[in-house]
């Protein structure tokens, strides 16, 4: 079994429904074994299991790769303005991206619960991590659109995403083609994403046109761990530099100030369940106290009743017999002669 032959089993193993994924993943094995061998089916079963947050991801790239070539298209857009240091096209592209990853998430939660899992608030954090990396680093755009990612993504507040032990199968990663929106029509999941107004020099390095849009081949694949291709230094003012970084900075600070605002509310929301639950719990355990006496009430009522009725039914029994006697005594004198 090749590489690419293995690539197609991941593929198809992870679009599943992740509770789903090992006993594909050992059916997939048993017929590898029996068509190829021992090898090939050791490899399928060492196809590790996605993370939930990368099958959320995985998810997106096989049902709704559309919000995905977004994001691509707007990393590549910022990572030439942060080559060209221009500061006023890089806070524009940032705040575009705020709004594309809202879209995109609201997007991601959907496909996860079409396909069986809801998304709880630490998963959709870590899915948007993923999405922000991919817009940092081209590597971890292909890694993201691949449908074979495995784990989180993080950029680290650099330009360069850690891609080990991060795409099943990698020595066939490419980086698909983000396809351009037709004339007259929004792209999916975002507005149309507008160039900054310097040359996109990294975009135009990478065989990217100056749209933003990834190349239509399959020859060229995006590094895994790989360093970019140099170039000669800019020299921009420290001002111009410093200004670049600072768009970056407040919308990172942006977006860390917004997720500690649903996290904030996340909190209160649970602490009010959690007060409302006690004040019941209490409320409860009270009332329960009061039913244990009148249950202990009952109890010894009811041992004193079932005394009494027995009394009374052997007082009964005896008057019966009594009457019976007295009957008998009473026809025996009627029926002896004076």
């Amino acid at each position: 079994m090749d590489e690419q032959q293995l690539a197609d089993i991941a593929a198809a193993l992870y679009r599943l429904p992740l509770e789903e994924f090992v006993t594909a993943r050992t059916t997939a094995a048993k017929a590898a074994a029996a068509d190829s061998g021992r090898a090939p089916a050791d490899d399928v079963r060492a196809l590790p299991k996605p993370s939930a947050a990368a099958w959320a991801v995985n998810m997106l790239a096989v049902h709704r790769p559309g919000p995905l070539n977004e994001l691509a298209k707007l990393g590549a857009l910022m990572r030439s303005a942060q080559d060209d240091l221009d500061a006023g096209a890089l806070r524009s592209l940032a705040q575009e991206r705020r709004q594309l990853l809202n879209k995109v998430m609201d997007t991601a939660r959907t496909v996860a619960e079409e396909h069986g899992r809801k998304l709880s608030g630490a998963v959709a954090t870590e899915v948007e991590q993923t999405l922000r990396a991919a817009t940092v680093d081209e590597g971890a755009a292909a890694a993201v659109r691949s449908g074979r990612l495995l784990r989180v993504l993080s950029a680290d507040g650099v330009d360069r995403v850690d891609l080990r032990d991060a795409v099943a199968v990698p020595s066939v990663l490419t980086l698909p083609a983000v396809p351009a929106p037709e004339a007259g029509q929004a792209p999916e999941a975002a507005q149309p994403v507008q160039a900054p107004r310097k040359p996109t020099r990294r975009a135009t390095r990478a065989g990217t046109p100056a749209d933003g849009a990834p190349a239509a081949t399959s020859a060229e694949k995006p590094r895994l761990q790989a360093v970019r291709t140099e170039r000669p230094a800019p020299t921009p003012s420290a001002v111009e530099r410093a200004a670049a970084r600072l768009a970056e900075a407040e919308e990172t600070a942006g977006s860390a100030a917004e997720e500690a605002r649903l996290r904030t509310k996340e909190f209160e929301e649970a602490e009010a369940d959690m007060t409302r639950l006690g004040e019941e719990a209490r409320s409860l355990r009270e009332r329960l106290k009061v039913v244990d006496v009148q249950f202990d009430q009952a109890r010894k009522r009811r041992e004193t009743a079932a005394a009494q009725m027995q009394l009374a039914s052997r007082a009964a029994e005896k008057g019966r017999r009594a009457e019976v006697l007295a009957r008998e005594r009473v026809l025996r004198l009627r029926n002896t002669p004076d």
